[in-house]
């Protein structure tokens, strides 16, 4: 899929780390279109379109100035001359006039965002003016620190690449909640949603003339189970991220620390209430942990019916009830190997690799305890899905039994287990091949063993695939399964 810096890589001069830089800005600058209360459209020279509009965003905090897309366009001809200055200037440079448009007046800057001296790109603002009531402090407030974050940019101060990258689940926004600090910490501004996220915690007091570290430590209980970044995240210290846990609400903090060339003037504090979050997290992992103990149990269970089978074979007189109590007990372990991978890990899918590699050559020992029977594997299975995994090892491993009894006939000779993934028609699809070489099909029909008929009634019930015997080339039989994998 291509990237919004595609359409500028022929002709951008961006030394190392720039692009990065604007990838970071666009990954984080809806917090600024939410707390100038404006769209942000960024722009980069084009030789044929003056200026080209590499991505656009739209506040959440107001309505939009701009209802159609217009990313890969060039720039207006009013609009040019003020992204030229301020791409020279290297200033925020804002529009004399009134720009209209459509039904609504608006104002416009231009920010140059200048990394190492030189001008990357340059955002526009456009804020609408047309509302006549007096803005309030709310307004004021989030207008300034978007300013001032803008203004940041000019200097190459704000991204920060030391800031976390990826997503992090419960991330707060603007929305849910916003306290400027001053250089010391101390509480400017909290907004409403700011306000009734720390009252949560159990802070009944006003938070602005406070200290946010001391509020924050007043309301910890467990001081063990604290987050090491949490002081440097509540003074506004470093663009990082914390959370804090009291009375069984949970809080997400994000901080930005506001710089200009000199010193750290501020910070702004983003804070949302991850409570249920984290409540369904700790159900899921409680699930998680109940299906792990499911799948061990089950694997317990059929090992002791393993063990019955095989103390029950041994009292056998006839040697065809122990042969047959013997198979019961080989087809009941590979199921339990099946519940013992699925009891390791925390996700619904096999590495059915590792699963056959050690069933493989355990079911061509055991059908061979006085024969020299040599084991090959080749290609990969992958990751399988549980529902696949538990049918197909049953397959391969009534396949390498027979291989082995039947194929090789008591002499020594060589078993062969090939899996290809590969794109079908429909979608991935899985090839298995086992093969031997031993005597080969026999001439005449003769009737399939209970071994066979659990083979075909899994292959074409349970997986959904074909199976077929031919002559392998060399001597022996090469038996191929073939399955789908697609929405698997």
């Amino acid at each position: 899929m291509a990237i919004f810096t595609d359409p500028i890589r022929e002709h951008a001069d961006f030394g190392p780390g720039d692009a990065e830089w604007l990838h970071l800005l666009v990954g984080d600058w809806q917090m600024v279109a939410d707390l100038a209360f404006a769209d942000l459209a960024l722009w980069f020279p084009h030789p044929e379109l003056g200026y080209i509009a590499l991505a656009h965003v739209r506040p959440s905090t107001t309505h939009t100035a701009f209802h159609s897309d217009f990313v890969g366009e060039g720039i207006r001809s009013d609009l040019q001359p003020l992204v030229d200055k301020a791409w020279n200037s290297r200033s925020i440079e804002r529009s004399s006039e009134t720009n209209w448009n459509s039904e609504m007046a608006l104002r416009v800057e231009a920010v140059p965002m200048v990394r190492n001296g030189r001008t990357l790109a340059v955002v526009t603002t456009h804020m609408d003016l047309s509302s006549s009531r007096m803005p309030s402090r709310l307004e004021l407030t989030y207008r300034q620190c978007a300013y001032d974050l803008l203004r940041m940019g000019t200097l190459g101060l704000w991204p920060d690449f030391a800031s976390p990258t990826g997503s992090r689940r419960g991330a707060p926004r603007v929305g849910d909640g916003l306290i400027r600090l001053d250089a010391d910490g101390v509480v400017q501004y909290a907004s409403p949603n700011g306000v009734s996220a720390f009252r949560r915690l159990g802070d009944g007091e006003s938070l602005e003339g406070r200290s946010l570290a001391e509020v924050t430590a007043g309301l910890l209980k467990d001081r063990r189970m604290v987050d090491e970044t949490l002081p440097l995240v509540v003074t506004g210290r470093m663009p990082w991220r914390s959370e804090i846990e009291s009375r069984g609400v949970s809080l997400s903090l994000r901080a930005i620390p506001l710089r200009d060339e000199q010193q750290r003037f501020g910070a702004l504090v983003l804070c949302r209430d991850v409570s249920e979050l984290r409540r369904r997290e700790m159900e899921l992992v409680t699930k998680d942990a109940t299906i792990r103990e499911i799948h061990h149990r089950v694997k317990n269970n059929l090992q002791t019916v393993a063990a019955l089978l095989r103390m029950q074979s041994r009292r056998m007189v006839s040697d065809e009830a122990k042969q047959g109590l013997e198979q019961a007990m080989r087809r009941v372990a590979t199921i339990a190997l099946v519940h013992e991978t699925l009891s390791q890990g925390l996700t619904q899918s096999v590495d059915f690799d590792e699963l056959i590699g050690r069933q493989f050559r355990l079911s061509a020992e055991v059908a061979s305890p006085s024969q020299q029977v040599r084991t090959e594997r080749s290609g990969s299975f992958g990751e399988l899905p549980s529902d696949l995994a538990t049918p197909l090892a049953l397959v391969i491993n009534e396949l390498v039994t027979n291989a082995v009894e039947h194929g090789l006939e008591g002499r020594a000779g060589t078993v062969w287990l090939l899996a290809d993934r590969s794109e079908g028609d429909d979608g991935e699809e899985l090839t298995v091949t086992i093969a031997d070489d031993g005597v080969g099909l026999p001439q005449t029909p003769h009737v399939e063993g209970l071994g066979l008929q659990i083979v075909r009634t899994l292959v074409t019930s349970e997986l959904g695939g074909t199976i077929t015997w031919e002559r392998r080339e060399g001597g022996g039989t090469e038996v191929k399964i073939r399955l789908s994998l697609a929405g698997k």
